[in-house]
């Protein structure tokens, strides 16, 4: 056992184990290693776990941070007063990690996780014009993730990055477990930067001076087909023409106009962005989705996708190279039944991969 002053490491070989030691009661579940903060209130309500598709970095930080109730807690920890009681710890802990998933608290319903979002004291952002994702609210402040065709991949991203104002923290809440695949893939955004500075420097250096645009062509309605879904009548919220021109001018976006279609055109974009809390530069753009997992009838070639501010194409080979480190850096968290994750969207990019045997229902909830 290794004791900090702010941590218990605890390393086992048994499947099951219990440790008291003042402040701490706390049960082995099944995970070969765990760290629980030494804090009074935070030990009493929460049980932090090390060991569960998670990764570590160089400075001991842990992604994601897994939160379990504690299970000799005096009487069942409800998810709603464990965030209320601990809010500092816990944005001090989101700070660090940049995600946090909580798991094995009694959080059922769409509105069991409205509470919960609402628990957290974050002000509402709203899902409205510009957003590409297809989403239909559910109740409150609670809408489904995106819903794209379940068989398809969506690319790494942060949440509307290609937008002059966007989230800046997401929740999702698992109200159905996948049967197979469905996984949500999580990956630090400045790791991306850092090593992609090191391995491609000149690909940086254009992006970072030149910008990205993106070209999307959508069509009027709906497309069940399309991993963006939504036409430009829903994007924009208007069946009329000239008030979809307006409202995207209003969101910095150009449009020509293809007969009932519309190409879309948006930037040049800033490539990166600097998080000023953390004092690091982020991979924040949509050039891994454009690349990833947009492909529909009407966009099959994503070299058109996104391009420099200048208009010329990116070197593909970069870019796949950015895709495959994308796949080997992120973490692939398998969803279970009453899971809630936070993520920090300024500094983390997610992505979904196919779902390989339904059903699965993931719901989402955008904060400013």
């Amino acid at each position: 056992m290794l004791q900090t002053c702010n941590a218990i490491l605890v390393n086992f070989s048994l499947d099951e184990f219990l440790i008291t030691n003042g402040f701490f009661n706390l049960q082995w579940i099944s995970y070969r290693s765990l760290i629980i903060t030494c804090s009074f209130k935070e030990a009493k309500l929460f049980s932090e776990v090390v060991g569960l598709q998670q990764q570590k970095s160089d400075s001991g930080v842990v992604f994601p941070a897994v939160l379990f109730p504690n299970p000799n807690a005096s009487k069942p920890v409800q998810l709603t007063d464990a965030i209320k009681a601990n809010k500092p710890w816990l944005d001090s802990l989101l700070h660090r990690s940049g995600a946090i998933l909580f798991r094995g608290f009694p959080v059922s319903t769409a509105s069991d996780f409205n509470d919960v979002v609402v628990s957290s004291g974050y002000d509402d952002f709203s899902y409205g014009a510009g957003g590409s994702g297809t989403r239909t609210k559910v109740c409150d402040r609670v809408y489904t993730a995106n819903e794209a065709p379940p068989d398809q991949m969506i690319g790494f991203h942060h949440e509307l990055s290609h937008a002059s104002e966007f989230p800046s923290k997401l929740f999702f809440f698992c109200e159905i477990e996948p049967g197979s695949g469905g996984e949500t893939c999580i990956v630090l955004s400045h790791v991306i930067y850092e090593k992609m500075k090191r391995k491609h420097p000149e690909l940086v250096e254009q992006m970072e001076e030149k910008g990205l645009i993106y070209n999307r062509v959508i069509g009027k309605e709906f497309d069940p087909s399309s991993p963006v879904g939504r036409g430009w009548k829903g994007t924009f919220m208007t069946d009329d023409k000239s008030v979809a021109e307006e409202r995207a001018t209003k969101l910095g976006m150009k449009l020509e106009w293809m007969g009932d279609d519309v190409k879309v055109i948006i930037g040049p974009k800033p490539s990166f962005r600097y998080n000023e809390s953390r004092q690091e530069k982020t991979w924040f753009n949509g050039l891994a989705i454009s690349y990833g997992g947009l492909r529909d009838k009407l966009n099959n070639d994503p070299t058109k996708a996104v391009v420099f501010g200048d208009g010329k194409p990116l070197p593909p080979d970069d870019v796949h190279d950015l895709l495959k480190m994308l796949d080997e850096e992120c973490v692939a968290l398998q969803w279970r039944t009453g899971d809630v994750l936070l993520l920090d969207n300024m500094a983390v990019l997610h992505a979904r991969l196919p779902l390989l045997a339904p059903p699965r229902r993931i719901l989402a909830s955008f904060c400013k």
